[in-house]
């Protein structure tokens, strides 16, 4: 299975705790104003890569604390992400964080999201907002994001936010 990709960062170190594999999807509908990453909102631009191949990069690489999606928007590619992430999963205990401009309860209410979210660790969600930036939220662009456990939540049927 391919994927679209805007690009890959093998040892980030701003994309969640730790030094991380983050995977930019190509491609978002959402297109928030002022968005750290423009160039990721064209469906038709990025790369198709092999999803076994990133995960076998990954597998690779002993000094990865996790794995970051990103993007774009992970879950307008929902079923190559999910795919991605069960490949990485079964190598291991990997922390996998996904970025997404949707909140937890509008990708809840849609089953189709249900196998991603449920091998997300950390789900970073919500649109990012200008009038809202801040520096002072780790990992996250705007105050009304969140750092949501995924697995968690999935249980419970709601957001449980955590401290990254």
């Amino acid at each position: 299975m391919k994927i679209r990709i805007a690009g890959i960062v093998k040892n980030s170190i701003v994309d969640g705790p730790g030094i991380r594999y983050a995977v930019f999807g190509q491609g978002c509908p959402l297109r928030c104003e002022d968005c750290h990453n423009p160039h990721t909102h064209d469906f038709l631009g990025g790369k198709l890569v092999n999803i076994d191949d990133i995960a076998l990069e990954i597998k690779k690489d002993p000094l990865l604390d996790g794995v970051t999606f990103t993007g774009g928007e992970p879950f307008a590619q929902i079923e190559a992400f999910a795919r991605l992430a069960e490949m990485i999963c079964r190598q291991g205990d990997p922390d996998i964080i996904c970025y997404t401009g949707y909140t937890f309860e509008e990708l809840y209410a849609n089953p189709e999201t249900h196998t991603l979210l449920s091998k997300i660790d950390v789900l970073i969600d919500g649109r990012f907002k200008h009038e809202q930036r801040s520096l002072g939220v780790k990992f996250r662009g705007s105050a009304n994001q969140r750092a949501v456990d995924s697995k968690e939540s999935m249980k419970r049927g709601k957001a449980i936010e955590i401290t990254l």
